[in-house]
């Protein structure tokens, strides 16, 4: 179980590279107005994807698998915690963020990505901000 818990952390801060960095990269998109600076943004905009899709699949993986190990082991255990509930769904809301972010790649690459630089910084912040309650979630396990 350590292994995939193990496993599962060392995705997750994969996964999270690209959450953070992606929209930054969108940040500068929108700010350029040099055609040949757009274009190197679209190429690493849709490589990071590539390692954020990877990154995202695996942790959700691990994550599933870790799951399931507790429910064999310690049945009961999860289902009955709340903390836990609320985990899945702030990963639920990870997951659609991420989503998101594929599409914006794509509006991205046709030019079509029209959020303002402001609000792409703003957008920027909610992956942290799930970070943040999500490993309060698992740590303390609040009550």
């Amino acid at each position: 179980m350590l292994w995939l818990k193990a496993f599962h952390i060392i995705f997750v801060v994969t996964w999270f590279a690209g959450l953070f960095y992606l929209p930054r990269l969108f940040v500068y998109h929108v700010e350029a107005t040099e055609p040949v600076l757009r274009e190197r943004l679209k190429v690493m905009e849709r490589r990071l994807l590539g390692i954020t899709h990877i990154g995202g699949l695996l942790a959700v993986g691990f994550g599933l698998a870790t799951m399931v190990w507790w429910m064999r082991h310690a049945p009961g255990y999860l289902m009955q915690s709340w903390w836990f509930h609320a985990k899945l769904a702030l990963v639920l809301v990870l997951i659609l963020y991420h989503a998101m972010l594929a599409h914006m790649v794509r509006l991205a690459r046709r030019d079509a990505l029209v959020w303002s630089s402001r609000a792409l910084r703003i957008f920027n912040e909610i992956p942290a901000v799930l970070l943040v309650a999500i490993v309060i979630l698992v740590v303390v396990k609040p009550g």
